[in-house]
């Protein structure tokens, strides 16, 4: 993949707190420079999910970073790294109006994000803030996507912008269902509805009268291209290949999970699984394990083989795995989707975090985005209530 257009490091603003020393990094070269004290920060900062590690943050940007430009604060205290707000610059048309972004490094591949922050969290986000606004020139509005519940974000640049009479909104992104894993497998599968526990009895009973039924998992190796081929092969059968959203259907996307695949691998952290069928593999998940947990990127399954739900067979056996090897949550990740909810009822609210300055431009975005749309979803699910209320009244 060609690599975007590298700028220089930036060194000329203003001097810090006493203390303090910050710098913006648009160099991808400065950027590659601080995988260790990036990861040892993650560490330190004790974040749990793989999406802020530098290998995550590297590998996107090489594979979707062209056309943006990095612009990665970090802040120091003595000599030590206490803080990142890895960001980039980009440009989009929102509601009709060309906007220069100052955003997270993300798009819908990456399910988490946030500032990578391990010490000194109100005066590091002061001087993240304080830098952004000194960059005041480059960017017409700050988008900050995927904030988990309980994100200092959340909480510190709505304050520090207010201070200083920028206009800030939150948009409700979604809610990603997981799974505690305490206790016994038996215990957490007896606890399922007695109708989904028949339901997989009932499809592994007949997979079982087509043909030896196994779970096999890929950590690494040799096999390990062949396996992920394989695994998109299986995704592109579905209704993803005929919709244009599986994997194969665009080489960036295909050429960032390969490459992730490869890292993971060697850091220990991938989970390739499928569900064969007299050897032949018919579902497929890829997942990756970190800090304990297990996170759940794709799935997928041979639909000729749907009467059977074969992922859901699958699934429950890598539940099952997570559970014996003492694993303490199973991240579902991306939305609520019901087949999710028939696993787990838990949920954690995701906000994307907008910040605005005066001006017209600025006004408009924020009035459409946060009080017109808003306004006009209360007014359609208003609308669907009145109309259900007068047909049940006609009944």
């Amino acid at each position: 993949m060609k690599q975007p257009t590298a700028t220089l490091l930036v060194r000329d603003l203003p001097p810090p707190a006493t203390g303090f020393t910050v710098e913006v990094i648009s160099d991808y070269r400065a950027f590659l420079g601080l995988e260790s004290s990036w990861n040892d920060l993650v560490h330190r900062a004790g974040i749990d999910h793989p999406f802020l590690t530098h290998e995550w943050v590297r590998t996107w940007w090489q594979c979707f970073g062209s056309g943006k430009t990095l612009h990665i604060i970090t802040v120091q205290r003595g000599g030590e790294l206490v803080a990142i707000a890895p960001m980039m610059l980009s440009k989009e048309r929102i509601y009709g109006l060309n906007v220069r972004l100052l955003e997270f490094i993300y798009n819908k591949y990456t399910e988490r994000f946030d500032f990578i922050v391990a010490r000194d969290a109100p005066e590091s986000y002061r001087q993240i803030w304080s830098s952004v606004v000194r960059q005041r020139h480059l960017w017409d509005a700050i988008r900050l996507c995927q904030l988990p519940p309980g994100s200092r974000t959340l909480e510190e640049i709505p304050k520090l912008a207010s201070e200083d009479g920028f206009l800030t909104g939150l948009w409700h992104s979604g809610d990603v269902p997981y799974l505690r894993l305490a206790g016994s497998w038996d215990s957490y599968f007896q606890s399922l509805r007695s109708k989904r526990r028949s339901n997989l009895r009932r499809r592994l009973k007949g997979l079982n009268g087509v043909g030896l039924v196994a779970h096999e998992v890929v950590r690494s190796g040799g096999q390990l291209q062949t396996a992920l081929e394989d695994g998109l092969r299986i995704e592109a059968a579905s209704w993803k290949g005929d919709e244009g959203t599986a994997i194969r259907c665009s080489p960036e996307v295909r050429e960032f999970y390969k490459r992730m695949a490869e890292i993971a691998a060697h850091r220990g952290w991938l989970l390739l699984d499928f569900l064969t069928l007299n050897g032949r593999r018919i579902a497929f998940d890829y997942c990756l394990c970190f800090g304990g947990k297990q996170y759940l990127l794709k799935t997928s399954y041979d639909p000729l083989f749907a009467q059977y739900s074969p992922y859901h067979l699958l699934f429950s056996m890598v539940l099952q795995r997570a559970f014996e090897a003492g694993l303490e949550e199973f991240d579902f990740l991306g939305v609520n989707d019901d087949w999710k909810l028939e696993w787990t009822r838990e949920t954690r609210p995701h906000q994307w975090l907008y910040v605005f300055p005066h001006g017209f431009r600025a006004h408009l975005i924020y009035g459409i985005k946060f009080r017109i749309l808003p306004r006009l979803k209360e007014l359609r699910i208003e609308g669907r209530k009145s109309k259900t209320e007068e047909t049940e009244d006609r009944g």
